[in-house]
């Protein structure tokens, strides 16, 4: 006779799976950080190459050397993305002692009308330059650090751009290479999950893309209809922030209000506002339901969590690569559920039987 109900042994054999996933998710995850120089560029480059497959296999189907298509498609990533990173970088250099300005002229508001809070905020405006002496030491041992993290940004770029050139030009052999490491007797199985992941990544790469490409659009023609300096760059802000969904393309969408703040007053901030948020609401009820839901089937709720998840463990490209790693999960547990959930035997108990009413 059992020493505990069946209800309980089965409670205690879900918690011991529990604690062991976690365990191991957590040991995956320090090896990552640990390796994270090595790491980062491999789910950069599979998500570039997830994004530019498409391109890159037109140009070999018409007839381009696989090792040349490869080669333009990365050069144009070059082009593309530096350009987009000048256009940015421009419109915030020329902006930005006009946002500086505006935001001091908001805190000189805030004292006039609120007093002691206001007050606050224009101390600490004020008392800039003190602090900054103050802790001068620690400002330094951080400029030091950073100089190290962009050396290090850099480094990693160039593998993950190297990286995704290998990716596209030898995509062919990928699958038999998976099945040359695969267990014996799992080589269907493993490819199978590993198409299904990379294509929810495929997916979620290029409804992201197309949502991206719209948001920043409406954004750009707004501020220029607003007459609002670096509409281009700051359409392209959102661009690039719409690959962290929801979050991303909030916090861009901020970025061009100071500006708008910081130039042409409050009034025209407000309608700035009011754009961001219409293609926010346009992007949340029409666009991610209408695109997102033939790539990728995930509540907006696991998003989010996902999101801060990813924050929490490595920051800004933490929430970049959350979204499409949880993606790519998901399509392997949907493999797995349609390999392994067979349907119900015709004569099982349950089951009607063959024929009947």
């Amino acid at each position: 006779m059992p020493l505990l109900p069946e209800a309980v042994r089965r409670l205690a054999a879900w918690c011991a799976v529990v604690l062991l996933v976690s365990g191991v998710g957590y040991v995956g995850i320090r090896l990552c950080a640990e390796l994270r120089t090595a790491v980062v560029p491999v789910l950069l480059a599979l998500l570039g190459s997830a994004l530019l497959r498409p391109f890159h296999r037109r140009m070999v189907k018409a007839r381009v050397n696989r090792s040349v298509a490869a080669a333009v498609t990365c050069v144009a990533v070059v082009a593309v993305v530096g350009g987009a990173v000048y256009i940015v970088v421009a419109a915030l250099i020329d902006s930005g002692d006009e946002i500086v300005a505006s935001l001091k002229e908001a805190a000189r508001g805030l004292t006039r009308h609120f007093g002691a809070a206001g007050t606050s905020l224009d101390d600490v405006a004020s008392n800039a330059r003190e602090l900054l002496r103050k802790f001068g030491g620690t400002a330094a041992s951080g400029v030091i650090s950073g100089v190290s993290v962009v050396g290090e940004s850099i480094a990693m770029a160039v593998l993950a751009l190297l990286l995704v050139f290998f990716f596209l030009r030898d995509s062919d052999r990928a699958v038999d290479g998976l099945r040359a490491v695969a267990p014996r007797g799992t080589a269907d199985t493993v490819e199978a999950m590993a198409r299904r992941a990379f294509r929810a990544v495929e997916g979620f790469m290029r409804g992201t893309t197309f949502i991206a490409f719209i948001d920043a659009v409406c954004i750009t023609v707004g501020l220029l209809v607003l007459r609002v300096p670096g509409a281009a760059g700051l359409g392209a802000l959102v661009f690039v922030g719409a690959y962290i969904p929801y979050l991303g393309a909030f916090l861009s969408g901020g970025v061009a209000v100071l500006v708008a703040l910081a130039d042409r007053g409050f009034v025209i901030a407000l309608w700035a506002l009011g754009v961001v948020l219409a293609v926010q609401v346009l992007e949340g009820h029409v666009l991610q339901p209408m695109i997102q839901s033939r790539t990728v089937q995930m509540h907006p709720a696991v998003v989010m969590l996902t999101i801060t998840a990813g924050a929490s463990v490595a920051g800004i490209l933490g929430m970049l690569l959350a979204v499409p790693l949880t993606a790519a999960a998901f399509g392997v547990i949907h493999e797995l559920r349609e390999r392994y959930t067979a349907p119900p035997e015709p004569g099982a108990p349950g089951t009607a039987p063959a024929g009947g009413s």
